[in-house]
């Protein structure tokens, strides 16, 4: 099974631990009461759906976003609701985890057009006529 399926069939989801905190931002009296912030946290080395190709991927891919123990963070205080939130940081875990296995395309190399290499032989041509023409005898 591939990585996309993993994530589409929700699988490292139960190896997901959340965290709930004071949010910062828009709400006014109710952030300072309620713990609306969502801290996602999901332990890379210790996941027992990742095979050691799929984590060594990831800790490449995601070295400046996991801490030393291999947790990946993910905060989400947007919204109002803690619900959202949580919403929020699954959904872009799932992104990152996407991002992280997807391949990139390989740049093809293309050779310039003859109308182009044309172009550029003319003014090459018309630059050293000028040149030429400036450095005659006085």
């Amino acid at each position: 099974m591939n990585i996309t399926q993993k994530i589409n069939e929700g699988l490292l989801l139960p190896e997901v631990e959340f965290k709930m905190s004071r949010s910062s931002g828009p709400g006014g009296q109710h952030v300072n009461k309620t713990n609306t912030r969502v801290s996602l946290i999901f332990n890379v080395g210790n996941s027992a759906v990742l095979d050691e190709e799929e984590k060594t991927i990831l800790i490449e891919k995601l070295a400046n976003k996991l801490d030393n123990e291999t947790n990946l963070i993910i905060h989400a205080q947007e919204k109002r609701s803690q619900i959202q939130n949580k919403e929020i940081a699954i959904r872009k875990f799932h992104d990152l985890m996407r991002k992280a296995f997807e391949r990139k395309k390989i740049r093809k190399v293309s050779k310039p057009g003859k109308a182009a290499i044309e172009k550029r032989l003319s003014e090459k041509k018309a630059l050293s006529q000028k040149k030429r023409e400036r450095s005659g005898d006085w």
